[in-house]
């Protein structure tokens, strides 16, 4: 298979995906004929072949994928005008905690902001799948760890955690966060209701995209 071929599969498989696909995925499409580091050479010579198109294709936490480039959102929003799904301060105070200094306990992060916190808030970001539990404290309790989850990065368009605002840049983490927040897609139309007042997150943009820095084959 020439290197033609190979870059249409691949520009093929990514346009028609669903969700990013990881290295490990476009490597089936070859049948493991094609190394890891021929992969990523192809897919950067994609990337530049789309350098003046509205789609451009990034690497994100789980994978690659094609999205809408950011100057165009706001014309392709117009086909979506159903109001985007708001989350509180108090919600990305607590997400921009773990974000920043995970893994943390309910404790910490209750330590952090001087303040209970409410259930909810928990919830609201484990079914929105941005935070999981990855173990426990070995302390009185055994209280759940929390950190980020890929999806977390993926809908911020972000690759790993060293690609967040470095906390001596902003005046707060929530800061940071909440202007990231702001400009990133929401993968589903749908989410969880909002408080009055919070910050809006923009609705999803076809073929587009807080958690951990992503595998190395990605």
């Amino acid at each position: 298979m020439n290197t033609a071929d190979a870059r249409r599969i691949l520009e093929t498989a990514l346009l028609c995906a669903q969700e990013p696909l990881s290295l490990r995925e476009m490597a089936v499409l070859f049948e493991g004929a094609l190394s890891y580091d021929t992969l990523r050479r192809l897919l950067t010579e994609l990337q530049r072949a789309w350098d003046n198109r509205g789609l451009e294709l990034v690497c994100l936490a789980s994978g690659w994928r094609f999205q809408s480039r950011p100057e165009l959102r706001p014309f392709l929003e117009r086909l979506h005008p159903e109001k985007p799904p708001k989350y509180s301060r108090a919600v990305l105070e607590t997400l921009a905690i773990i974000a920043y200094r995970q893994p943390v306990t309910r404790g910490d992060m209750e330590e952090i902001r001087g303040v209970t916190i409410n259930s909810a808030i928990i919830k609201q970001l484990e079914d929105r799948g941005w935070i999981e539990v990855i173990g426990y404290r070995e302390t009185v309790g055994r209280p759940a760890l929390f950190a980020t989850t890929r999806t977390f990065l993926d809908d911020l368009g972000l690759a790993a955690l060293d690609a967040l605002p470095p906390l001596e840049a902003v005046s707060a983490p929530v800061d940071a966060l909440a202007a990231l927040t702001l400009q990133a897609p929401s993968p589903s139309p749908t989410g969880p209701h909002a408080d009055e007042g919070a910050a809006p997150v923009p609705p999803n943009m076809p073929n587009e995209g807080l958690q951990r820095p992503a595998e190395s084959e990605t």
